[in-house]
């Protein structure tokens, strides 16, 4: 029993620790950005409305019910009554199914209206026979629809890494100027203890009073350098905290003790997928800016077949078998209502027109996908040259800094001995800060290159 509660105890210390710490991982924040942000979420509805428009171009194909009835009746004298109630039921292929009654009366009713007194059912098709039969208005718009919904999908894809790429430069910005504080925080606090140690050689007698002055110069450049250090980072904190919301859209501020991933630059590149084996199956034809451009031309495609299918002429037939109510399972095709409608432009010139500009849109977007997907290949490889660089630089400048750091070290070491003065420590120091410095750009730019080619691949999940 002893055991089982020790075991508790541990779990529930281990758990505390965690959710303790103040230091908040590139990845866990990424993670937030990709669930709560409502630029994200907004990215997400432009699916929902492509499947309400494809919702909206099936409504073409919905049956309808109609019904039509009119009456006069002037000086005791029934003029016409007429009623006409059917359906229509749209297919495919722009066929028509449609039935309905017929019923009318009256002195002054045209003869052709005339019908049984129980009324005239029918039931009828009508065709298109050359215009309108493979592909009509309703056709094209459902197909675009269907074809909107993975178009939606890869813009969707586009928008969420466009805010994604801003939301980790905010989180870089803000982890160079934390890691620039704390490199003059440090700096401060040892320029303070040398002041304080030539104070007291000074009280000794072992040290000129003008070493005071000296010391002091550099404690107050230390702090200036801090102050303006803070300014920087307060300024970048605020910044990432337009990224940071929690559920139902609200907004959260991050917390001053809060800290950037100290162990970021071994990790950026598997958070964001960048390193080389990870490239290995970058392909162009996946990339959602391709798959736009050509779903984008698939939808021109759609445009183009209507617009070839308008120059075919115009032939609508039609056929309605009548019966009275009574008679109508008696199948009596000797009766019978039948017509055609043709007609052709003669000279084609607006749909020639047309068909003609529906093509050249075509060729326009073909090459935007062939000037895209060169431009994809030569910026991802740009942009992993310039990581492999930076590697180079990082360990270059790390090299820099340890030389700077020994050299800093001996120097404080003569100078404990008496054979080196506050002015060669100085020196030493600033150049060991610059060093630190530049350690701190490079790494940062290795940062935003990988985000940059996050941008690239366009991969958010």
């Amino acid at each position: 029993m002893n055991k089982y509660f020790f075991f508790l105890f541990f779990v529930f210390s281990l758990s505390n620790a965690q959710i303790s710490t103040n230091e908040m991982s590139f990845n866990e924040y990424l993670g937030m950005v990709k669930k709560f942000h409502p630029l994200v979420k907004i990215a997400d509805l432009e699916i929902s409305q492509a499947q309400a428009n494809l919702m909206m171009a099936r409504g073409a194909f919905d049956p309808k019910l109609e019904a039509d009835f009119s009456s006069k009746e002037f000086k005791d004298k029934k003029y016409y009554s007429l009623f006409n109630g059917g359906f229509k039921i749209p297919t495919w292929y722009g066929i028509e199914v449609k039935g309905g009654f017929e019923n009318t009366d009256g002195t002054f009713l045209n003869p052709q209206n005339n019908t049984p007194t129980e009324g005239l059912g029918y039931a009828g098709i009508s065709i298109p026979i050359l215009q309108g039969f493979l592909i009509n208005q309703r056709m094209a718009d459902l197909r675009k629809a269907k074809i909107n919904i993975n178009l939606s999908a890869a813009e969707r894809n586009l928008q969420a890494i466009q805010v994604l790429h801003q939301a980790a430069i905010a989180y870089f910005v803000w982890k160079k100027n934390y890691d620039e504080f704390k490199l003059y925080e440090t700096y401060l606090e040892n320029a303070q203890i040398r002041l304080n140690g030539i104070k007291s050689l000074i009280e000794q007698g072992d040290k000129a009073a003008i070493d005071s002055v000296e010391a002091n110069i550099t404690v107050k450049n230390r702090l200036l350098n801090k102050e303006d250090a803070l300014l920087k980072l307060t300024k970048a904190r605020l910044e990432l905290s337009n990224y940071l919301w929690t559920t139902n859209a609200i907004p959260i501020e991050l917390e001053e003790q809060m800290y950037p991933e100290i162990n970021l630059f071994k990790n950026i590149q598997d958070y964001l997928s960048t390193n080389e084996l990870n490239l290995v199956s970058f392909s162009t034809e996946n990339h959602p800016k391709i798959n736009s451009l050509n779903l984008k031309i698939n939808m021109l495609e759609v445009d183009r077949k209507l617009k070839a299918n308008m120059l075919l002429p115009k032939i609508d037939l039609g056929y309605n078998y009548l019966a009275t109510p009574n008679q109508f399972q008696e199948f009596q095709f000797q009766d019978y209502k039948f017509g055609v409608n043709f007609a052709i432009p003669l000279f084609l010139r607006k749909e020639r027109g047309s068909l003609k500009l529906a093509k050249q849109k075509i060729e326009v977007e073909k090459f935007n996908v062939s000037f895209e997907r060169e431009q994809l290949n030569n910026k991802v490889a740009s942009q992993q040259a310039e990581i492999i660089s930076l590697k180079k630089q990082e360990n270059i400048i790390s090299d820099l800094v340890k030389d700077n750091s020994t050299l800093l070290n001996s120097e404080e070491r003569l100078f404990e001995m008496g054979e080196s003065s506050l002015f060669l420590i100085n020196t030493r120091e600033n150049n060991l800060v610059a060093a630190q410095l530049s350690k701190i750009a490079i790494e940062n730019r290795f940062y935003i290159s990988n985000a940059d080619l996050y941008k690239t691949i366009a991969n958010p999940n």
